[in-house]
């Protein structure tokens, strides 16, 4: 009676060990590593495009976040990606969400991908509509207020960049990530790059509303830059938008290099025709991507 309980024990065991090391385990466990958790949807049956919509404490409200992954995020499962941070979501991925056209970024980082060889993960953040101008600018202007973007940034820093690093197979560190986005999101972005130079080591410029406050132009001479602390930073402007916008920038762009920025970590773009509008964005960022993440 003793050997056949024995026997019975050894054959469980044997069978256990057999599921333990079935493909459909190993399957499971990639998966796992593969694909994010169940409440992430994808965007109207896209593979590559995600959302979801999470807590917002700093204000007390949720928002809609959007994930473009690599063609290859699904099939690679070892591979990290690099991440790049862009405001105003609703304007990044699709028209019918957009104001006025989207940039595109899926597909523009899908060429990108094709091109180089290399994917990029692009976290879209809507903005908060009638709230967007506080939400963007981190100073109080005397007429338009605002002045709630520490705020915002210590959500994406806090908050969201640590959901995506979880949820994600991401290069966490600050070489691999970037923030960017277009007139108060470039404004937001700027901030963002210098009060966090530690989570954000590329900062795309577009179009920035710097008009909005001189106290932006003081923070960024205070900004004091590690001498091993690299960046890569686009400034990019149209000629035709304010007569204040390339002059603007100018003035940004030489405090940055007497702080100590160097050239070569710096792109300064100005086009002719350029507009403050999305298709001109959505244009240039291909070339504006090459340099910030490529």
């Amino acid at each position: 009676m003793k050997n056949i309980f024995e026997k019975g024990v050894s054959l469980l065991t044997s069978f256990f060990s057999f599921l333990l090391s079935a493909p459909f385990f190993a399957q499971t466990e990639v998966q796992a590593q593969t694909f994010p958790s169940a409440d992430w949807k994808k965007y109207e049956n896209s593979e590559f495009l995600l959302t979801k919509e999470i807590d917002m404490p700093q204000f007390q409200t949720k928002r809609r976040i959007w994930v473009s992954l690599p063609l290859d995020y699904y099939t690679n499962s070892k591979q990290k990606y690099a991440t790049i941070y862009l405001h105003d979501g609703q304007n990044l991925f699709r028209d019918e969400t957009s104001f006025a056209g989207s940039w595109g970024v899926e597909q523009t980082l899908q060429n990108l991908q094709k091109e180089t060889k290399k994917g990029i993960i692009a976290i879209g953040i809507d903005n908060g509509s009638a709230n967007r101008l506080a939400e963007y600018t981190t100073w109080k202007h005397p007429k338009h207020g605002g002045g709630d973007g520490a705020k915002y940034v210590e959500f994406l820093v806090e908050n969201l960049k640590p959901m995506i690093d979880k949820s994600f197979r991401t290069l966490k560190k600050r070489e691999n990530t970037a923030i960017a986005g277009s007139s108060l999101g470039g404004l937001i972005s700027f901030y963002a790059g210098l009060q966090y130079p530690k989570v954000f080591g590329r900062i795309g410029i577009f179009s920035p509303s710097f008009w909005y406050s001189e106290e932006a132009y003081t923070f960024a001479q205070n900004f004091k830059k590690k001498k091993n602390q690299r960046f890569k930073i686009c400034f990019l402007a149209g000629e035709q938008e304010s007569k204040e916008m390339v002059p603007d920038m100018q003035r940004m762009y030489d405090i940055f290099l007497k702080n100590g920025f160097s050239k070569n970590e710096m792109q300064f773009v100005t086009k002719q025709d350029g507009k403050h509008q999305e298709w001109f964005w959505k244009r240039e960022l291909p070339d504006a991507l090459r340099f910030l993440m490529f």
